[in-house]
């Protein structure tokens, strides 16, 4: 007996690999509120830092130890890199987790899941749409938060090099060189975040689980990478690495943490990855 899906291959015109086009996601995704949201909150941020330092004045006042933070007011360079540094440990993690959490578990919720599937959309081909958008959204994410804060800080700060915690400092040119690796670190440390969220969406038809689980999972590496009791344990943490792109914002970058952090983090998510197209093509889909 023939399924419906064998039957669409033989009807004319039809095409698996044109079934839910990436670009029609996309915009789907886009017209979403908490895609808005989202937006809104990562470009209001630098404008909240903006005037936190205008209401509490310069930062590091009164302290002996210089640090990234307290370069902030410098240039527009710096207060973009403060803006990732002060973004990277959590908030960055929560558009990540939803914008590739609430893919195929929001689908389930709404009970229109089943009749993607049978429109019909390949199985694969309808994560492979989910995941791509995913990931869109998630680099758009990270890549707006230091535009923006670029910006807004060579606006009320100038436009200068970029001043280094450790002394020196490096040209404009080779500051937004070195901020755009930071960015693509980021990014990529992510990954593991997304995958992980991915997978829980394939799992369940709870949105709000697969992503509260990710980022959950997520806080509780970044808890266990403290713990220095566990040693050398902490290097197979992705959390461990996720400041290694502080070694970039040098007079000479080092690349041998994040090196390591990007093999580790590519790592699990290609796994994660697998196990998601791997457990949905043999899920009773019922939502």
């Amino acid at each position: 007996m023939s399924t419906l899906a064998d039957r669409a291959e033989a009807a004319d015109g039809y095409r698996a690999g044109r079934t839910l086009p990436v670009g029609v996601e996309l915009v789907r995704q886009l017209k979403r509120r908490r895609t808005l949201v989202m937006g809104g909150i990562l470009f209001a941020l630098p404008f909240v830092l903006l005037v936190a330092f205008q209401v509490g004045g310069e930062p590091g006042g009164g302290n002996d130890r210089v640090n990234l933070m307290d370069t902030a007011t410098v240039s527009g360079a710096n207060f973009a890199a403060v803006n990732l540094f002060a973004a990277a440990g959590f908030l960055l993690v929560v558009p990540v987790a939803l914008f590739c959490g609430d893919t195929v578990a929001s689908e389930a919720s709404w009970s229109s899941l089943r009749y993607l599937l049978a429109a019909p959309v390949p199985r694969a081909r309808l994560l492979w749409s989910k995941l791509v958008v995913g990931l869109v959204l998630s680099l758009a994410a990270i890549v707006l938060l230091p535009l923006v804060a670029y910006a807004v800080g060579t606006a009320a700060y100038g436009p200068g090099p970029l001043q280094l915690p450790t002394g020196g400092t490096l040209p404009t040119g080779t500051a937004v060189w070195r901020l755009l690796v930071v960015t693509a670190y980021l990014f990529v440390s992510q990954l593991v975040t997304a995958a992980l969220a991915f997978w829980l969406s394939t799992r369940t038809d709870a949105p709000l689980g697969a992503v509260g689980g990710a980022v959950g999972l997520t806080i509780i590496g970044s808890v266990l990478d403290e713990v220095t009791a566990l040693g050398d344990w902490r290097s197979v943490l992705p959390a461990h690495w996720q400041y290694a792109w502080l070694d970039a914002v040098r007079p000479r970058p080092e690349w041998t943490d994040m090196i390591q952090g990007t093999s580790l983090s590519v790592t699990y998510a290609l796994v994660l990855f697998a196990l998601a197209f791997r457990g949905f093509a043999r899920k009773d889909v019922v939502s």
